[in-house]
């Protein structure tokens, strides 16, 4: 918390525009470079970021014009009027797309619905209504608040779903696809300013002195009732992470409320009434709008912020270890955590069907000398598969060496040997066309030819002991028959004797 007040508390010298009369909205486009529209008097100005003239005027209006807001994708700008029609514009252009008309007073409140096809309005009859935009009709229209339906905003979540704020102290929540609307919220003000969390979970209202925070999945139940200001609350935005909740109010402040605690953590002071206010995508820039026709614009600095982001303090170290010590008791339940598997490189490559390069990396010292059997294990995979042949195929004279050496210092180790005959085998098969053209492949031919001649002697020598061990437990086996039957003869004899 204290670092985001720090960052707001380090702004650029607040600009000030005079606009033609008092403020009544101010919408940033949804996308860079994020030009934001002001609603004033009969005109919608587009400004620039940091342009203290407007880039674009809008004026095809015959009396004031209100609530000028920007479709998600940034093209498409939707206002109401004071005759009672609702204009849509192409930021590209200058002359509405679409009028809707339908409503028999003035239209306070126009948004688009979430699938951009639709737009929903609010006027002083007491209806709301539901516009589609391609064919410029009225879709549906609800007469449910006895009063100006003064505000509203759309699900973000729900393409069907909007929420409309009246003076008959109400807030509704209308589906399209039902005739009426589905939950009325009691705020017990006059209603200023309705705001959905983009979850759409929680609903915020604004009226009177108070702004409520409702749980709309739990039927519209109260969670917090804040009352930080002196006079009307007019006006709200989120930051973009929600984890920031601005309020406008006519007292001349802007209050700051964190959405965890939904305590103020921070004000900012104005020279007179709030209408309207918004806050860049980025929250990089702040713009409140007044009665006496003055916008003021707060940008931060970014050097600061860069700074600050670099001297952003690190976790301490007994975050860390925290509960690495704890115990679990009998009645615990014991979740563990998946290991993630990290692929070898050799086996990624046997994954990907890359045999020869596979070879090449078991062939690599800390594995050829230190884990064989793993470059052996490769070797008979790469033989189940069939792609032995041409994994050792087209090697140059260093390669094949390095083979070779491996081949007859490990062919006499009875663990590798079956796989290592059949490796030999191939490697004479192949490279038999090329013996006598390198010397250094040569010695390590002899080499191999040797170790293996070695290996069937000790073999050879080997079967020879088996046989004399073979005909020595033999004759240890005769002897101990004759030695029994002798012992059962000499117990007949002493039977008989006794008899």
């Amino acid at each position: 918390q204290q670092a985001y007040l720090l960052s707001w508390n380090v702004v650029l010298t607040p600009v000030q525009i005079k606009e033609f009369g008092a403020i009544n909205k101010i919408d940033f486009s949804p996308v860079p470079p994020y030009n934001y529209a002001v609603t004033a008097s009969s005109r919608i100005h587009i400004y620039g970021r940091y342009s203290q003239e407007p880039i674009k005027t809008f004026s095809r209006f015959k009396d004031a014009a209100y609530c000028a807001t920007y479709r998600d994708d940034g093209n498409l700008l939707v206002a109401g009027s004071e005759e009672g029609s609702i204009h849509l514009f192409d930021v590209s252009g200058r002359a509405p797309l679409r009028q809707f008309d339908g409503h028999t007073k003035p239209v306070h409140v126009v948004g688009f619905l979430s699938d951009k096809y639709r737009v929903f309005s609010g006027g002083d009859d007491y209806s709301s209504n539901l516009w589609d935009i391609a064919s410029a009709t009225e879709i549906a229209s609800y007469s449910e608040h006895t009063d100006y339906v003064r505000c509203g905003c759309a699900s973000k979540v729900n393409a069907d779903v909007f929420i409309t704020g009246s003076y008959d102290h109400t807030v509704k929540l209308f589906d399209a696809r039902t005739k009426s609307s589905v939950m009325t919220i009691e705020h017990g003000q006059p209603v200023e300013s309705v705001l959905l969390f983009p979850s759409g979970g929680l609903l915020v209202s604004a009226g009177g002195r108070y702004v409520k925070v409702w749980d709309v999945l739990k039927g519209g139940q109260l969670l917090v009732s804040l009352k930080n200001h002196h006079k009307t609350v007019t006006c709200l935005c989120l930051n973009s992470s929600g984890q920031r909740l601005l309020s406008g109010s006519l007292d001349r402040h802007v209050k700051i409320y964190s959405t965890t605690s939904y305590k103020v953590v921070h004000s900012f002071n104005y020279a007179t009434s709030i209408l309207s206010l918004a806050l860049s995508p980025e929250d990089e820039t702040i713009v409140v709008g007044m009665t006496n026709g003055v916008l003021s614009v707060k940008h931060k600095k970014p050097e600061e912020r860069k700074e600050k982001s670099q001297k952003k303090r690190q976790p301490a170290y007994r975050t860390y270890v925290k509960g690495r010590t704890y115990m679990p008791k009998q009645e615990d339940f014991c979740v563990s955590k998946p290991v993630k598997r990290v692929l070898r490189k050799y086996d990624k490559l046997l994954k990907s069907f890359q045999s020869s390069k596979a070879l090449d990396a078991v062939l690599e010292p800390p594995i050829r000398l230190y884990t064989p059997e793993v470059t052996v294990a490769v070797m008979q995979e790469l033989h189940r598969r069939g792609t032995l042949r041409s994994a050792l195929a087209g090697r140059d004279e260093k390669q094949i060496n390095l083979l070779l050496t491996f081949v007859a210092r490990r062919v006499i180790e009875p663990r590798f040997t079956p796989v290592l005959v059949t490796v030999a085998d191939m490697i004479t098969d192949i490279y038999q066309p090329v013996v006598g053209q390198s010397a250094i492949v040569d010695r390590q031919f002899l080499r191999l030819q040797e170790a293996i001649g070695k290996e069937i002697d000790y073999q050879e020598e080997l079967l020879e002991v088996l046989g004399m061990m073979d005909t020595l437990f033999a004759t240890f086996t005769e002897k101990r028959a004759t030695y029994l039957e002798e012992n059962k003869s000499n117990v007949k004899y002493n039977n008989s004797i006794f008899v």
